[in-house]
């Protein structure tokens, strides 16, 4: 991250931009406008010229065409133009600039979204995604002939968090069509306008066991559920608003992103889909539709949704949407309702993954649907949504890259819904600050320490007592008069049991880790006082971990 270039104090060079920004908003909105906050506002001006800020604000996981920050990067631009010479920006313009983004520029600058270090966490989506782009099995689907015109080497991965973080990678720019990816968020549009119970005359909610576009029907003569094509055929018949042209749901769900509509696939999915018109007739037939329904019109429109555009980006808003329980995180507007997104992200759970369905569940245990464009929507509920895009697909219909991209993320990240997000060890938890695991544990074990409390100390791994002991002890005095090194070989010789059930030894740890963490917080911010009495000391600690 560039550093500010002006004669300000030394004090000022050792932030980060990110620092800088908040000690900025938090000194104006406080009243604290003295000289450290001129020169910052000075260097504001100066690093917004050099492309520093957008830099700063990628750090974060906003982007700079984020909608909730149109007014301020309008502001911003046009102030930079505006400028000449050295005049400084003034408190008014910068109230100007960001008073409507206050609360939202503080939370990025101050590590509070979902995800903290996003850095670091795309840093590891990066590898992940070109780990997967080493897959090179799986074949381009060609039963409609505009999908068969993709490269097999086309490979895109984005992702949108429920605070608005993004990150892509790869081609995500490149439109393609949703094709079985958008039953899902059929499904989720007819929920949200007619209600669940309405739904569900219709439409099961069992995984079929059968191919996705199987003429099966349950024992109640109902199509197994929306995500199979006789299912997302009748829901497509309860979707009140038939024109695709003047349904704004998908774009609303995009954060008006980019949707568009093939007319290619749909007239190859017209004259090619000869399946889905055998479907068509055996559900009339089995009369699965509501009454009064046009069959041939509920296919047409059926066809028109699965030929609906979108690139990685806007698709991963879309899934962010239902992560997000309906509410588009980069707009905030309220798209679905809760029990739409809630009944849609329960069946993509058990049945999005067309036959792989179970053991996709099994091994990743998160809501999906993937479609034979090679798209693979995944949403990791409350916290993000992803979606993953390469042609090749597996025997199942799966995009082979895709399905290695979600299997290794729910492998490095506890993202699986049923990993356990207090005893994990193997895993890492990117909504969680760097250290404040660690922190935690060690306030834990010096409060365990100082009562005395040896069966709470027990509990705590090994290698941690180990590594406050040989960090804390070679500036201890001991009673005895032996040297540090005497005392240190012999503390590190005792057997791990004795360590922890002798009381003497664990106040001795509890004592020189308040010490030294209260030493290193009056060093590092200069308001703390060197004290002897553990009570202020451990209210120092709690105060800053």
């Amino acid at each position: 991250m560039a550093h500010f270039c002006s004669s300000t104090s030394r004090e000022i060079h050792m932030l980060t931009v990110c620092n800088r920004i908040v000690i900025l908003i938090l000194k104006f909105y406080f009243g604290a406008a003295d000289a450290l906050l001129c020169h910052v506002l000075a260097c504001w001006r100066a690093f917004r010229d050099s492309f520093c800020f957008p830099q700063a604000l990628r750090s974060t996981g906003l982007m700079t065409t984020d909608p909730r920050l149109r007014d301020c990067m309008k502001q911003l631009h046009q102030s930079v133009h505006e400028s000449i010479g050295t005049v400084m920006m003034d408190q008014e313009l910068f109230r100007k600039c960001v008073g409507s983004n206050i609360v939202l520029l503080t939370q990025a600058f101050r590590k509070k979204f979902i995800i903290p270090d996003f850095e670091t966490f795309a840093s590891s989506i990066n590898q992940l995604y070109y780990n997967a782009q080493l897959q090179d099995g799986g074949q381009v689907a060609d039963y409609i002939p505009q999908l068969a015109k993709f490269s097999p080497d086309s490979w895109g991965v984005s992702l949108c968090t429920a605070d608005g973080q993004r990150y892509s990678v790869g081609d995500t720019t490149v439109p393609f069509c949703l094709q079985s990816c958008v039953k899902p968020l059929e499904y989720a549009i007819a929920v949200h306008e007619a209600g669940s119970e309405a739904v569900h005359r219709y439409v099961g909610k069992e995984p079929s066991g059968l191919k996705f576009n199987k003429l099966s029907l349950n024992e109640d003569d109902k199509p197994h559920n929306p995500m199979v094509n006789a299912g997302a055929i009748v829901t497509s018949s309860l979707v009140k608003v038939k024109h695709l042209l003047e349904s704004k749901y998908m774009s609303l769900m995009a954060g008006r992103e980019y949707v568009g509509f093939s007319n290619a696939t749909f007239q190859s999915e017209r004259e090619t889909g000869d399946r889905n018109y055998a479907i068509g007739y055996y559900l009339k037939e089995k009369k699965c539709f509501p009454e009064g329904v046009d069959m041939m019109a509920a296919l047409d429109f059926y066809f028109q949704l699965c030929s609906i555009e979108v690139t990685c980006e806007s698709g991963s808003v879309m899934a962010a949407t239902l992560a997000n329980g309906g509410i588009c995180p980069i707009t905030g507007e309220r798209v679905l309702s809760s029990e739409a997104v809630r009944n849609t992200l329960s069946l993509m759970h058990s049945c999005g993954m067309y036959d792989f369905s179970g053991q996709f569940a099994f091994h990743v245990g998160l809501p999906a649907k993937s479609g034979v464009s090679g798209a693979v929507l995944l949403v990791v509920p409350n916290i993000m949504g992803l979606m993953c895009w390469s042609p090749p697909l597996d025997r199942l219909g799966n995009s082979v890259r895709g399905i290695h991209f979600c299997q290794e993320l729910v492998s490095l990240f506890n993202f699986h819904n049923y990993d356990n997000l207090r005893h994990f060890a193997k895993k890492l938890d990117p909504r969680r600050q760097a250290g404040d695991d660690r922190n935690k544990s060690v306030v834990d074990l010096m409060f365990a320490a100082y009562s005395g409390d040896v069966t709470a100390l027990r509990s705590f791994p090994y290698i941690l007592i180990y590594y406050c002991i040989i960090n804390q002890i070679n500036t201890v005095m001991d009673e005895d008069k032996r040297t540090d090194s005497q005392y240190t070989f012999l503390i590190l010789n005792l057997p791990l049991p004795l360590i922890l059930t002798s009381e003497t030894k664990l106040r001795f740890i509890y004592v020189r880790l308040t010490f030294n963490l209260c030493y290193f917080v009056k060093n590092q911010f200069e308001y703390i006082c060197e004290s002897r009495s553990y009570n202020i000391k451990l209210r120092c600690l709690i105060l800053c971990r």
